[in-house]
């Protein structure tokens, strides 16, 4: 449906353009727009590799897994069905990039969580309120410094890209705490 829609505003786009002698300017925004889309892909890509790479680090060296250990009591709440340690890895690595608004290189170890949550759910065509949990707190995610939104705030000639640090605290927390309740809320009805 997202295909037919997008492809209506750019038929529209283009008829405009034609009809209104506009054609050398959609021309114009175009190549630009590519380009600057090309320039704005790289300068995440440095941010998403270098926290990945920290995660890949902090995992190796064992730092995951002793987080995991001492965020144990409040995982066994928010997660009481998942035993597994690894999976309980994964989806700190993803909270933790998520808390750190690297949201892209939490993906990969979102993907990877969910998958091993899936396999202890026995594949079953109905998620299991972990896998409902994983996903309302990944969404939702608390973000402790969103440098995704500041790196984007300086491209775009922010002042100062860091004044969103405490709005955004707050709102996540807001978020991420809301959606545990009524996940739990919803959990205690099944």
């Amino acid at each position: 449906m997202m295909g037919y829609i997008w492809a209506g505003l750019m038929i529209i786009g283009i008829m405009t353009a034609l009809f209104s002698g506009e054609l050398e300017a959609l021309n114009t925004a175009f190549f630009q727009s590519c380009e600057d889309a090309v320039f704005f892909t790289i300068g995440l890509a440095g941010i998403m590799a270098l926290w990945s790479g920290i995660m890949n680090i902090a995992k190796g060296a064992g730092m995951i897994r002793a987080f995991s250990k001492a965020a144990r009591p409040i995982l066994r709440y928010i997660f009481p069905e998942e035993k597994n340690e690894d999976t309980l890895s994964l989806i700190i690595m993803n909270m933790v990039m998520n808390m750190f608004g690297a949201g892209n290189s939490a993906t990969v170890f979102g993907i990877k969580a969910m998958k091993a949550l899936d396999r202890s759910n026995h594949h079953r065509k109905t998620a299991s309120n972990t896998m409902c949990m994983f996903l309302v707190i990944n969404m939702s995610s608390v973000q402790l410094i969103p440098l995704m939104i500041m790196k984007i705030r300086s491209d775009a000639g922010s002042l100062n890209s860091v004044d969103i640090l405490i709005p955004t605290i707050i709102a996540t927390s807001v978020s991420t705490l809301t959606g545990i309740i009524i996940c739990k809320f919803f959990e205690r009805r099944t």
